[in-house]
């Protein structure tokens, strides 16, 4: 196939990069004729580089730079040549992006399919510009193209089927994975993304526990590759800030994509993170990053009596009979230790939280009160890391903070089905490709159980009043029918 890739910053070299290896004849243009130079040089350098590490062949490199071909405006058609499709990777800005496919509309054959790869643009807009909208779609790649082995394909309003089917078939035999994604703000990944952050700073809002100790509960207890203000850092706040609004501001106001208050301030005082050189960590020289030392076991008595509620005593490997100076452990599920204390009548000054999620992980999370005794917390720390386990101690909420990060990318997954933007395979699948995340957010709910899932929503809705924990009515039809979350929507007759 003839690929056009206009637009040749990063993500079009990463695209035009992914072509050529999978054999097209890539065509790269782009309105700053410097930037396709140092495009193809960067291309050629990355392919040299996976043959001196053996990922490819000299034959290969060198089969795949001769489809590499550039051309001195995105509208040239050399030789009267029309490429089969047009890929565009230029500015976000729809402005800019409708002015270039009405441009090429007026030279382009109405063979030539044309893709935008915004990341979040309404394509229906965009394709509104057109004397014929049928002919585009977007492709949503993501960075690195050669790496990320996701791509979304979003059919507009108007687009035609044959060329959904005709982009999902390149994407397919290329190498990537494509879901096909309804055309609506954040498109799949981006929203499902929303429920972790915007969870994650709900947390901070409530001074439950510092970013660091709330990364190092979404690293080793929920077993995500980076904790959410890590990531953040990352891909850069401003980015982070503007997604959070632009999807919740698309879904109206939603409650459980709500962002938070905290941003606007730290995007205005520049606090991006890694592009910034500080964000909720420092880094250059001398900075430990998100690597941020935790702090060891502050002693107490790793001896002292244990008692533990629930069916979590089991898992510890000190249980004993309470007494009047036992600790009391409590394994919340969407409640918070003070209910738990005000309905069982125990001992404020010596009851803490144990997150039951964390049992089979190397984190201890426990949960103190403001009655909670200060030599309570050290003893209980201490007999929590006996075992060479971590300890992390947080604020009393409802449930917990892995509790609460979980709930929410679960709700907003549900949700993402049930508004019919993808199917349930490929929502988890996206999510897992596009995110990194363990396990899709609907089979992660199943491994957890559909019902307990649905309790854990109640609780947390019960117990803040927040609509955020409201469950979707995917989650709570299916959880009431015994069935797995990933089931798909009833067959309606035509």
């Amino acid at each position: 196939m003839r690929i056009r890739v206009v637009g040749a910053g990063t993500m079009g070299r990463g695209i035009a990069q992914w072509a050529v290896v999978a054999g097209h004849t890539v065509e790269l243009a782009d309105a700053r004729a410097e930037s396709v130079g140092e495009a193809v040089a960067f291309v050629r350098s990355m392919l040299e580089r996976a043959a001196q590490k053996g990922r490819m062949s000299r034959a290969e490199v060198d089969r795949a730079l001769a489809g590499l071909r550039t051309l001195d405006s995105p509208h040239a058609v050399p030789d009267g040549d029309a490429p089969d499709l047009v890929i565009e990777a230029v500015v976000e800005d729809l402005e800019v992006k409708a002015e270039l496919f009405t441009g090429l509309e007026r030279v382009l054959p109405a063979t030539t399919a044309f893709a935008t790869n915004t990341s979040s643009l309404s394509v229906t807009r965009i394709g509104a510009r057109l004397a014929d909208p049928g002919r585009l779609a977007g492709l949503h790649f993501f960075n690195p193209v050669p790496l990320m082995k996701l791509v979304e394909v979003v059919p507009g309003a108007a687009t035609r089927p044959s060329v959904t089917e005709r982009l999902t078939e390149l994407v397919e035999a290329s190498g990537h994975r494509a879901v096909t994604v309804a055309d609506t703000p954040g498109f799949l990944v981006n929203h499902a993304g929303r429920g972790l952050v915007t969870e994650a700073f709900a947390l901070l809002e409530e001074s439950v526990a510092a970013p660091a100790s709330l990364d190092r509960v979404a690293r080793d207890v929920l077993g995500l590759r980076m904790g959410p203000f890590e990531l953040m850092d990352l891909t850069g706040l401003d980015v982070t800030a503007s997604v959070m609004e632009t999807v919740w501001t698309g879904f109206r106001h939603a409650d459980r994509l709500r962002p938070s208050y905290l941003t606007a301030n730290r995007v205005a005082a520049g606090l991006h993170g890694r592009k910034t050189g500080r964000g909720f960590y420092a880094y250059g020289q001398g900075e430990a990053g998100p690597a941020v030392p935790e702090p060891g076991p502050a002693g107490g008595d790793p001896a002292r009596d244990v008692a533990v509620t629930g069916d979590a005593a089991a898992a510890l490997a000190t249980v004993a009979a309470p007494s009047d100076t036992s600790l009391v452990l409590v394994p919340t599920w969407g409640t918070s230790v003070a209910a738990a204390v005000a309905e069982g009548g125990l001992p404020a000054e010596r009851t803490l939280g144990l997150d039951p999620l964390c049992l089979d992980t190397p984190r201890r999370v426990l949960a103190v009160t403001p009655a909670t005794e200060e030599s309570a917390v050290r003893d209980a720390v201490a007999v929590l890391a006996r075992d060479g386990a971590a300890v992390t101690v947080v604020r009393d909420t409802a449930g917990s903070p892995a509790q609460r990060m979980l709930a929410s990318l679960v709700n907003v997954a549900t949700g993402i089905a049930e508004r019919g933007i993808a199917a349930p395979e490929d929502i988890d699948v996206a999510v897992t490709l596009g995110l990194g995340y363990p396990r899709g957010p609907l089979a992660w709910a199943d491994t957890v159980g559909a019902a307990r899932m649905l309790a854990l929503l109640r609780a947390l809705h019960a117990e803040t009043g927040d609509p955020r924990y409201r469950p979707t009515p995917w989650l709570t039809q299916r959880a009431r029918l015994g069935l797995p979350l990933t089931t798909p929507m009833a067959p309606l007759p035509e």
